[in-house]
C-alpha cells in the first residue's frame, strides 16, 4: 500500500530547474537596447532579441519572458545566454559561410563616384558595358552596384524653372486656393489642350490575347486636329469641356459664355479661375468680358509652370485613357470620343487631391536651384 505523496514505481523524480544566472544591464546597454527595439528601421530579428534581453533584465524567468513576448522559451534561453557571453555583440548574426567578396567597398565607391561625376569620352552617358570596361569589373557587378544606389544613367527627364518675378506670390496664391478655398465660392481650373490629332492606324489592330499584348502599327494617318477647352471644379471633380477646331481668343470667349451658363451656383457666389498666361487669356476682348462679370476673379500661374494648374492632371488622364491608343478616322469621331469620355466621367466625378503646400514646393525649387549652381554647368 502506498501512502499519498510517496514515490510511485517506474517514475523518475522531478529535478528542480537550474538557477538562472542573473542578467544585469548597464545604463548604456539599456539605452542601446531600447533604441534597437523601438527604431523603425531596425530589423525584426534584432528588435525581438533586444526586447528579450530587456525583459530578462527586469528579473523575469525564461518562461515568463516567453509568455510576455509571445515567443518560444528556447528562443529566450538562446539570446539570454548569447548576451551573457558576448553582451551587445552577441545579439547580431554571426557571419554566414560562403565565398568571400570579390568587390571591395573601395570598388563600389569608385564606380559610384565615376558614374556621378564623369561621362565617357565619346558618349553622353555611361552604359553597364562601358563602365565595366572603365572600372575593370564585370557588367553584372556594375548592374548590381547601380541598382543598389538607384543609379540610372540611361534615363533622363526634362524640367524648366520659372523666371516669373512674382513666382513665390503666385505659387502661394494658387496653392492656397487648392488647399484652403474661400468660403461660398467656386474654384475652377481652366485651360486648353490644343492640337489633339485624329490619328488612325494604317493597318487593323491586333487585339490582346493570352501571352500577347495588344499591337498596332507604328505609322498612322493624320485626319486633322481639334482643341479641348475644359474647366475643372476643384471641389467636386466635375469637368465642363467642349472642342473647337481652332484655338483663338474667339473660341475662348465662347467657352467662357458656356462656362457661365453651365456653372450651377447660388446668387452672389464668386468664381475663382486658375489659368496660365497664354495670349488668348489676356486679349482686350477677353478683358472686357471679365470686366462685365465682376464675380469672376482671375488667378494666373507663374510663367513656365503649367504643372501648377490642376486641369493638367485631367488632360493627362484623358490622354492616357482615351486619346493616345485610340484610332480616329476623322475629327468628328475624335470629338465624339472626347465628349463621351467627359459625360461618362461626370456621372461619378472624383476630385484630384492636392497635397503639396506652398512651402514644400518652394523648398524643392530652392534645392533645384542650389544643385544647378553647384553643378558647374
Amino acid at each position: 500500500m502506498l501512502w499519498f505523496g510517496a514515490m510511485q514505481p517506474n517514475r523518475k523524480p522531478i529535478m528542480p530547474s537550474p538557477k538562472l544566472e542573473p542578467l544585469v544591464l548597464t545604463d548604456a546597454e539599456k539605452t542601446t537596447l531600447r533604441q534597437w527595439a523601438r527604431r523603425p528601421k531596425t530589423s525584426q530579428r534584432l528588435a525581438q532579441r533586444s526586447a528579450i534581453v530587456l525583459t530578462c533584465g527586469e528579473g523575469f524567468s525564461n518562461t515568463a519572458v516567453a509568455a510576455k513576448l509571445a515567443t518560444q522559451i528556447c528562443t529566450v534561453r538562446k539570446w539570454r545566454t548569447r548576451f551573457l557571453q558576448d553582451r551587445l555583440d552577441g545579439l547580431t548574426d554571426a557571419p554566414r559561410p560562403g565565398a568571400p567578396r570579390t568587390i571591395s567597398d573601395a570598388d563600389v565607391e569608385r564606380v559610384v563616384t565615376k558614374t556621378l561625376e564623369s561621362k565617357p569620352a565619346h558618349a553622353t552617358h555611361w552604359s553597364t558595358r562601358g563602365m565595366a570596361e572603365a572600372a575593370g569589373l564585370s557588367q553584372s557587378a556594375i548592374s548590381r552596384i547601380w541598382r543598389a544606389f538607384a543609379l540610372q544613367p540611361h534615363r533622363t527627364k526634362t524640367f524648366k524653372l520659372s523666371e516669373d518675378p512674382l513666382f513665390i506670390d503666385k505659387v502661394r496664391d494658387v496653392v492656397g486656393l487648392y488647399m484652403s478655398p474661400p468660403a461660398n465660392a467656386i474654384v475652377l481650373s481652366i485651360d486648353e489642350k490644343s492640337q489633339i490629332q485624329a490619328l488612325d492606324r494604317t493597318q487593323p489592330l491586333l487585339p490582346m490575347s493570352p501571352g500577347q499584348i495588344e499591337r498596332h502599327t507604328h505609322d498612322y494617318a493624320r485626319h486633322g486636329t481639334t482643341s479641348l477647352f475644359a474647366a475643372l471644379n476643384i471641389a467636386t471633380g466635375h469637368v465642363i469641356g467642349t472642342c473647337y477646331r481652332r484655338h483663338r481668343h474667339q473660341e475662348f470667349l465662347k467657352f467662357l459664355k458656356q462656362l457661365d451658363a453651365q456653372v450651377v451656383r447660388p446668387v452672389g457666389t464668386e468664381i475663382h479661375l486658375i489659368m496660365d498666361n497664354y495670349g488668348t487669356h489676356k486679349t482686350p476682348a477677353v478683358k472686357r468680358w471679365f470686366a462685365k462679370h465682376p464675380d469672376y476673379h482671375l488667378h494666373f500661374t507663374p510663367t513656365s509652370a503649367s504643372w501648377l494648374n490642376m486641369i493638367e492632371r485631367f488632360f493627362a488622364e484623358i490622354t492616357e485613357k482615351r486619346i493616345r491608343r485610340g484610332a480616329f478616322r476623322s475629327v468628328p469621331a475624335l470629338t465624339t470620343a472626347i465628349h463621351d469620355y467627359l459625360n461618362h466621367r461626370n456621372q461619378n466625378p472624383k476630385p484630384f487631391v492636392w497635397t503639396a503646400d506652398a512651402d514644400s514646393i518652394l523648398k524643392k525649387v530652392a534645392n533645384v536651384c542650389q544643385r544647378i549652381n553647384d553643378s558647374g554647368h
